[in-house]
């Protein structure tokens, strides 16, 4: 029998061919077989890791899979940080922990350190490096008085309270402060304060033992201008008496209108490794009068205070190698020292004739100071 789709395919391949000038190939045609097998076995070779060329292209699900391997891979260990780096990160942000916040934050944080309330009186615990009195940037205690006032007022909308500070505290010093719910009340403290019915006792880290351990300055304080390369203002010591030409013995010189008295009684507590922890306890309110005692009269300056550690410059307390070792600092890092400087209890007589004695805790960077320079509290003492 005679193929005849053969045939009929045949002529037209041929005269196709002679039209284009190609040969032309027809699907159906037993002779395109082994050119078809021969193109799908090209293509299976240009698979994916072939040399064609050509790139394969990335199904979503092995996109997916990448991306995931991505996030499962080990990342580089850091290195770990040292001892003397996590005391100085610790400090850098105790130093800036309460200032630059928002006046309800600093609001209910010391409504969380109300230490004593009466009718008359409000006693709180005031933290480190928060200025009582508008200073520039610096949230302040005066600005957030209203607002703590009418928390401890139970938020009532027709509150007529207020708190008033009486006697103020430094920046740089933590511990008991006193406010005043009326102006009366303030008066009344004042007066109070005017006749030494006020006490208030301090308790300070110091740079050196004082000798002798106990005992009271009485040397007038002075503002002078220290000049040189870096001109400031600095509190300093203006005495009443010098030693003499020969001396062994001291002459009274005249006193100074500028000077303000300044009286301080003083008592070591405890010392260790070139430290000490002790008492103060100022009968007159002198600016700056317990830092300048401390360093000038004494030669004790107090821990972190940078102002009063040199007098002819302005620059970072000068510590021992055997003090830096126990803090765990290096000197380039003592900036972040934090004054050690806590009011520790307050003692007054209330309208009522009663009296009022509070005590704040120690904060946490005067313990650790402590623990590290193994200085002992009175009642953990044998």
């Amino acid at each position: 029998m005679i193929n005849t789709m053969g045939i009929v395919c045949r002529e037209w391949k041929y005269g196709l061919n002679k039209v284009f000038g190609q040969r032309i190939n027809c699907p159906r045609c037993p002779e395109a077989a082994p050119s078809l097998s021969r193109g799908r076995a090209t293509a299976a070779k240009a698979a994916p890791g072939s040399d064609t060329g050509e790139k394969p292209r990335l199904r979503a699900i092995d996109l997916a899979q990448k991306v995931q391997q991505e996030k499962v891979k080990p990342t580089t260990a850091e290195p770990p940080v040292s001892g003397q780096q996590k005391r100085v990160t610790e400090l850098k942000r105790f130093s800036l922990q309460l200032q630059n916040v928002h006046p309800n934050v600093l609001a209910k944080h010391l409504h969380r350190s109300v230490l004593y309330q009466d009718k008359d009186v409000v006693i709180i615990n005031k933290p480190y490096g928060v200025p009582l009195r508008e200073d520039s940037g610096v949230t302040s205690i005066s600005s957030v008085l209203p607002v703590l006032s009418k928390m401890m007022d139970g938020m009532k909308i027709n509150s007529d309270s207020q708190l008033l500070p009486c006697l103020g505290l430094e920046k740089e010093t933590s511990g008991v402060l006193l406010l005043a719910r009326r102006e009366e009340v303030v008066e009344h403290i004042l007066n109070l304060h005017r006749n030494n019915q006020v006490q208030t006792k301090y308790w300070v880290i110091t740079v050196g033992v004082p000798v002798p351990a106990e005992g009271v300055i009485d040397i007038p304080v002075i503002e002078r201008e220290v000049t040189g390369s870096q001109p400031h203002y600095k509190m300093a010591l203006s005495p009443l008496f010098r030693m003499n030409d020969a001396g062994d013995g001291v002459t009274k010189v005249r006193a100074n209108r500028q000077a303000h008295s300044a009286v301080t009684k003083y008592r070591v507590i405890d010392s260790s490794n070139g430290c000490s922890l002790v008492e103060l306890q100022p009968f007159t309110r002198v600016k700056h009068q317990t830092r300048v005692h401390m360093a000038y009269a004494l030669t004790c300056p107090i821990l972190g205070d940078h102002k009063y550690s040199h007098w002819s410059r302005l620059a970072p307390q000068k510590l021992p190698e055997r003090v830096l070792g126990k803090l765990g600092l290096q000197q380039s890092k003592i900036r972040y020292l934090p004054l050690h400087l806590l009011a520790r209890q307050l003692t007054l007589q209330g309208t009522n004739q009663a009296e009022i004695q509070v005590s704040c805790p120690l904060p946490k960077y005067f313990t650790q100071t402590l623990n590290r320079l193994q200085l002992t509290l009175p009642d953990k003492k044998d």
